[in-house]
């Protein structure tokens, strides 16, 4: 009976997306989502929501004591930095993180560095290495201070109980159910956590990183042609045709639909587990937020 259930679900997903993309689509073969023609992102108020959005995380890491120095053995370093990515050629830092947008955001770099007038006029204090995109913690100490300083940091998050949801779509071979799938998920614990559900604070390190730019899933399409824009990248760069603005609302119904399945005690722990995410981040309408009691205990 579940797997029968989980396979309505995820054929209801899979239905519903299509026929939201095919409604987006509009003649001339520009991909226009609907709710982003009602609603222009200004750079005005682009500037001024990343202020509110950074002010916020600089409040977070100023009560939860979170580490803001690096490690000096390079194992450590290697470690904590393992889903930080730089491209040297374009000066960008960004945090690699699963269901979070920046997929197609490893893309157009991907696209913008073979390009060969792709490299921005910005000098740095040690010889850049005009390579494609690289783990942080791969580069020796000084040169990932350097970086850090002067490269444009970008943060791409998103909703974490969404994100716990992508991650049981991902793996529901495995799940026999998502409660199933959520008791696995907090029986594993913070240090064990997969990638795809573990707190966006624990794999992108924020409070060490001070991100230029926090980037919300759902506004992607508008924020990073602001983005783009303010870092001097080529005007006739087209965007991907991001996807995060089409699925948003269908996640949001199945996020609610699944919350249902779990139990009271799994919905609070999961609003611990993912405490600091909740606190340092925009996620006020979050579902797991009316079961968060002590936002940043430990």
């Amino acid at each position: 009976m579940r797997f029968l259930l989980r396979i309505i679900i995820v054929a209801t997903l899979g239905i519903t997306i299509l026929v939201t993309w095919r409604l987006l689509w509009t003649p001339g073969g520009d991909m226009a989502p609907k709710a982003e023609e009602d609603f222009t992102l200004t750079l005005d108020t682009f500037l001024h929501v990343q202020q509110l959005r950074k002010k916020s995380l600089r409040a977070f890491c100023s009560r939860s004591g979170k580490a803001t120095m690096l490690q000096t053995s390079r194992e450590e370093r290697a470690h904590l930095l393992s889903r930080v990515r730089v491209s040297t050629k374009l000066n960008f830092l960004y945090c690699q993180v699963p269901a979070t947008g920046v997929e197609g955001w490893q893309q157009l770099l991907e696209e913008l560095e073979e390009k060969e007038n792709g490299t921005l006029p910005a000098p740095l204090p040690y010889p850049q290495q005009h390579t494609l995109q690289t783990e942080l913690g791969r580069l020796n100490l000084s040169t990932i201070e350097a970086v850090i300083g002067s490269y444009t940091k970008v943060l791409f998050v998103r909703d974490p109980f969404q994100r716990l949801v992508a991650a049981y779509l991902q793996s529901m071979h495995r799940s026999s159910s998502f409660s199933n799938f959520v008791q696995e998920a907090l029986d594993t614990g913070m240090q064990n956590a997969g990638t795809a559900w573990k707190p966006l604070v624990s794999l992108c390190l924020p409070c060490l990183i001070q991100y230029d730019y926090v980037l919300m899933f759902g506004f992607l399409r508008q924020e990073l042609g602001h983005l783009l824009q303010r870092t001097r990248l080529k005007a006739n760069t087209h965007l991907l045709e991001l996807t995060d603005q089409h699925v948003l609302w269908t996640y949001s119904w199945l996020s609610k639909k699944l919350l249902g399945e779990l139990s009271l005690q799994q919905k609070q722990q999961l609003a611990h587990f993912y405490r600091w995410d909740l606190s340092a981040f925009p996620f006020s309408h979050s579902l797991l937020s009316d079961h968060l009691s002590t936002p940043e205990s430990l």
